[in-house]
């Protein structure tokens, strides 16, 4: 089987919508201290989003499919200005992950003062990008990205 494929795709729109986008996910049981860790599996997939921090944080994403290691993407994020209702928004904006992009949110999100934009460059096989989130026009969140295949099965 050659990745990306569409049931690649598919199962990362639903782990991603199902564990942090949701605003839960199943959390398991911590591999380090100070970790947090959200997994989703169904048939021969499994996802584990790990990230260390709160209002800045990092983590790594991985897909596995039938036990192999075969998509991963890295991420940092730096919230300079934090506002009441930033979570809520930015989880608004990451159920709205795009099929021809599964990394984050949509290119661009409206809701209320807050203005959510991602750009990236690349493919599912290998890509970069970055999110901002602005409120009352002033950029107060941003988080790099980047990612790819890790194996073909």
């Amino acid at each position: 089987m050659t990745y990306p494929n569409e049931g690649l795709v598919r199962f990362l729109l639903e782990a991603k919508k199902n564990t942090y986008a949701s605003g839960s996910g199943s959390s398991s049981l911590p591999s380090r201290p100070g970790v947090k860790e959200l997994s989703y599996q169904d048939g021969e997939y499994a996802y584990l989003d790990s990230y260390f921090g709160e209002v800045h944080f990092a983590g790594q994403e991985i897909v596995w499919h039938q036990g192999k290691a075969v998509w991963g993407m890295n991420y940092f994020g730096f919230t300079a200005d934090p506002v009441e209702g930033f979570p809520d928004f930015l989880l608004e904006a990451l159920k709205r992950v795009p099929a021809e992009a599964p990394y984050r949110g949509p290119e661009t999100f409206l809701q209320g003062e807050f203005a959510y934009d991602c750009r990236w460059s690349g493919e599912v096989r290998q890509f970069t990008g970055r999110e901002t989130i602005r409120y009352k026009g002033k950029e107060m969140y941003s988080l790099v990205f980047h990612g790819g295949i890790l194996q073909y099965a």
